[in-house]
């Protein structure tokens, strides 16, 4: 299986590559290549800025009988974005930069060009030294004076600022105490306004505390009534029966005194000693007493005396209620009736 990227080719046993026809190309062709202005122009048709980095379409040719210590120098062509014309620069590899030729000026070349200048006086300056030794002596006397005089003139420019110059040491340690105090009582500011934001803090958070206290006061008294008045709904009914409540009691829990506790199996027996209702239903067991034997004077007047309470009380109840008889008679004649039988049981 053969496989899927070929590097290499192959060539038959038979191959002879002289057979191969070459092309012939002119030396000064050109290409289409993609490249980007090395420096900022501006054209000098239209006056149109074209800033480093822009992207064009150039043509790339080798320049004839130019080359730099063997290397060879290209030249581009692009043209302008706003009137198309033409604009040509070169490659500079002795300087490491390009060269502007034909169609716009390079901007932003001041150095550059205060450079070359320095290193063109150098140069002919060494040329003249090279062969004339009398130019090499007066160039060290016009050095050396020249070096002479900016070290006078640097020295007249101390003295003239020592000379004007007047330090007062008293006024720099005034000025560095004040900066002192101002530090101190910004500090001492910063210190009081935090406190003072502490202590707000503080208070609101108590209030607020306060506020929840209070609040929470409410809530348990309304919740204490609530469960107040749902015992007293969720009563059976037969505890009214089980319960001893005196009106003493009643009277003093109306105004808000609160209620003796009641037992559990008070609630459910009830309370046996007292005047409720279960107190009628239970008699208590009474002590044995002596039992004498009665005279018999006293059984016979045992009989006449529960007849004088029995008049006694029917006289009470006649005087509160007038009774009249089937006959028709008045009750003045049961009165006398009575009377006359209590007098001879008293005889």
């Amino acid at each position: 299986m053969s496989e899927r990227k070929v590097l290499n080719k192959y060539y038959p046993p038979d191959f002879d590559p002289s057979k191969i026809p070459k092309l012939k190309l002119p030396k000064d062709r050109q290409y289409v290549v993609r490249l980007m202005a090395p420096f900022n122009m501006r054209c000098k048709t239209c006056g149109e800025y074209i800033y480093k980095g822009k992207k064009f379409n150039a043509r790339k040719e080798t320049v004839q009988n130019e080359l730099y210590m063997g290397l060879p120098i290209f030249r581009f062509y692009i043209k302008c974005t706003r009137c198309l014309a033409e604009i040509t620069f070169k490659t500079d590899p002795e300087n490491t930069d390009y060269a502007m030729e034909h169609g716009a000026t390079r901007n932003f070349q001041a150095e550059k060009l205060i450079e070359e200048e320095e290193k063109r006086i150098q140069q002919e300056r060494e040329e003249e030294e090279l062969n004339n030794p009398m130019k090499v002596l007066e160039n060290r006397t016009k050095d050396s004076k020249m070096e002479m005089e900016v070290l006078e003139n640097l020295q007249e420019l101390k003295e003239l600022n020592q000379r004007q110059a007047q330090v007062d040491f008293e006024g720099m340690i005034d000025r560095y105490r004040e900066l002192e105090r101002r530090e101190r009582e910004r500090e001492k500011e910063e210190d009081e306004r935090e406190t003072k934001e502490m202590l707000d803090r503080a208070l609101v958070k108590r209030l607020r505390d306060s506020d929840s206290d209070s609040d929470s006061e409410k809530k348990e008294e309304e919740e204490s009534s609530n469960s107040q008045s749902n015992k007293s709904s969720t009563d059976k009914p037969t505890d009214v029966l089980t319960t001893d409540k005196p009106t003493e009691a009643r009277g003093t829990s109306a105004t808000g005194v609160k209620r003796a506790k009641v037992e559990s199996w008070e609630k459910s027996v009830g309370v046996l000693g007292g005047g409720g209702a279960l107190g009628s239903l239970v008699v208590r067991k009474k002590p044995a007493a002596t039992v004498t034997k009665p005279s018999p004077v006293a059984t016979a007047a045992a009989p006449t005396l529960k007849t004088v309470s029995k008049a006694s009380t029917a006289d009470s109840k006649s005087a509160s209620q007038p009774v009249t008889s089937q006959n028709g008679s008045s009750s003045l004649s049961l009165l006398g009736a009575y009377s006359d039988s209590d007098s001879n049981d008293s005889e």
